[in-house]
């Protein structure tokens, strides 16, 4: 029952992010796919970088302690699209202007060189989202 709501809630209050998602999911509908908790989740070609869009998850290809922490912390943000609906807007304008214009300038600077990804809190919370709900360890 958990996840018929959960799929219905992404694809009703949800709807936004999930057709974007949909879209991405279709680019990539050569990657390897899998339903992880209720969400669709790919493994792309980025070693690094995840994505969360409604009801879709885009987490690193290369296997390992990483890829499932980035997993969990992608899940996380599929907790805040179920929260926030079509506000969910602005997480990701947060999160896309932290992760690729602000948090790169700052890990290239002495002072800020160590500074975790979750010193955002947008991501602080995805990865705490994530943990809560999945009982699993998120990326920090």
């Amino acid at each position: 029952m958990r996840r018929f709501l959960y799929i219905l809630i992404q694809c009703t209050w949800g709807l936004g992010q999930t057709l974007i998602g949909l879209l991405f999911f279709i680019i990539h509908i050569t990657k390897p796919h899998r339903i992880y908790k209720g969400a669709i989740e790919t493994r792309w070609n980025s070693p690094y970088a995840g994505l969360s869009l409604g009801l879709f998850i885009f987490v690193p290809r290369d296997e390992g302690e990483y890829q499932n922490g980035a997993r969990v912390h992608e899940y996380g943000h599929t907790i805040q699209s179920l929260v926030l609906g079509p506000l969910y807007a602005l997480v990701g304008v947060i999160s896309v202007g932290w992760g690729s214009v602000i948090f790169p300038i700052l890990k290239g600077t002495e002072k800020y060189k160590d500074i975790p990804y979750t010193k955002c809190f947008v991501e602080y919370n995805a990865s705490w989202l994530g943990e809560k709900v999945t009982g699993e360890k998120a990326v920090w």
